[in-house]
C-alpha cells in the first residue's frame, strides 16, 4: 500500500486482487482491466488484419519482412504442438485457438508494463479517505480475466471432447456408467470386475474434481505471477522512479512470455487428453 501527500490531502492506492470500477452503465460495470482487455482485442485485431492484407498482395511472391517472420513462427508453433497432441490433423484443429489465447495473454502481461498503467487514474473519496484509482490495469493482473480464460480452456476442452469422442464415452470418463452396466454381464467370466469397476467409477469421480482442479491452476498460477510482479514494480517504483524498475521490467517481460506459453500448452495437452478414447 503507498500513500502520498498531495495539497495536504492524504491519498492512498491499495494494490487489490480485484479490477477497481470506472464507469457503470446501468447494471454493467467496466473496470480498468476490462479496458485494458478491449485495446488488447483491438491491438491485436488491426495488427493481424494489416498483417492479413499484406500476405495476400505477396500471396504470388516469397513471403518476406514481417509475413516470413510469421511464417517462421507458426512453423515452429505447430512443431511444438505436434509433439503434445501426437499428430498433425489434431495440431490443426486446436492450434487456432489455443494461439489465439497465446497471443492474448502475451499481449496482456506486457501491456501491463507500459508508462501510465497504474499510474494514470482519478482520486475519489472513499469509506477510507480519498482513494487513487488506476484509469488502466494489466488484464490478467485481475482473478476474474484469468479465471474466465481458464474456464473458456477447460470449458472448450469438453466441447472437443464430445465432438471428437462422442458425447457417451467423453461422459463415461467422469461417471462412468458403463462401468456399472458391465457387471452384471462380464461377472461369470471374470469375476474380479466387482472390484476393478468400482474403483474405475472412483477414478471417474476423481477426475470431476481434477477438472476444478484444472480451471484453479490456470487461472492461479497466471494471475498470481502477473500481480506479484505488478506489486514488485510498484514497490521498486516507490523507492526509485528511475533505473531501480529497469531489471525487474526486463524480468517481468520474460515472465510475460513464461506465463502465455505454460498456459497455452497447458490447454493443448487438455484438449489432447480429452479427445483421447479412454481405452488409449
Amino acid at each position: 500500500m503507498s500513500t502520498e501527500n498531495t495539497n495536504n490531502l492524504e491519498v492512498s492506492h491499495e494494490s487489490t486482487l480485484f479490477a477497481e470500477p470506472i464507469v457503470h452503465i446501468g447494471n454493467f460495470t467496466i473496470t480498468n482491466s476490462l479496458i485494458m482487455s478491449w485495446m488488447t482485442v483491438a491491438i491485436l485485431v488491426t495488427f493481424f488484419i494489416l498483417v492479413g492484407k499484406k500476405a495476400k498482395k505477396n500471396i504470388a511472391g516469397k513471403p518476406k519482412g514481417i509475413q516470413n517472420f510469421f511464417e517462421i513462427i507458426l512453423e515452429q508453433a505447430l512443431n511444438m504442438a505436434d509433439s503434445v497432441t501426437g499428430g498433425r490433423k489434431k495440431t490443426l484443429k486446436f492450434l487456432p485457438i489455443v494461439l489465439a489465447l497465446f497471443l492474448f495473454i502475451l499481449v496482456s502481461n506486457w501491456m501491463g508494463l507500459l508508462p501510465g498503467v497504474g499510474t494514470i487514474g482519478f482520486v475519489e473519496t472513499g469509506e477510507h479517505g480519498k482513494v487513487f484509482v488506476p484509469l488502466f490495469r494489466g488484464a490478467t493482473a485481475d482473478l476474474n480475466t484469468t479465471l474466465a480464460i481458464a474456464l473458456f480452456s477447460v470449458i472448450i476442452s469438453h466441447i472437443f471432447g464430445v465432438v471428437m469422442v462422442g458425447l457417451w464415452d467423453h461422459f463415461n470418463k467422469f461417471v462412468n456408467i458403463k462401468a456399472i452396466i458391465a457387471i452384471p454381464k462380464k461377472i461369470k467370466k471374470d469375476p474380479t470386475i466387482i472390484m476393478v469397476n468400482p474403483i474405475k467409477i472412483f477414478v471417474g469421480l476423481i477426475e470431476i474434481v481434477g477438472e476444478i482442479a484444472k480451471v484453479a491452476s490456470l487461472s492461479l498460477r497466471l494471475f498470481g505471477n502477473i500481480f506479484a510482479g505488478e506489486v514488485l514494480l510498484a514497490s521498486m517504483m516507490a523507492i526509485s522512479a528511475f533505473i531501480l524498475p529497469l531489471p525487474f521490467m526486463f524480468l517481468e517481460l520474460i515472465v510475460g512470455i513464461v506465463q502465455a506459453l505454460v498456459f497455452a500448452i497447458l490447454t493443448l495437452a487438455f484438449m489432447s487428453i480429452a479427445t483421447t478414447a479412454e481405452e488409449h
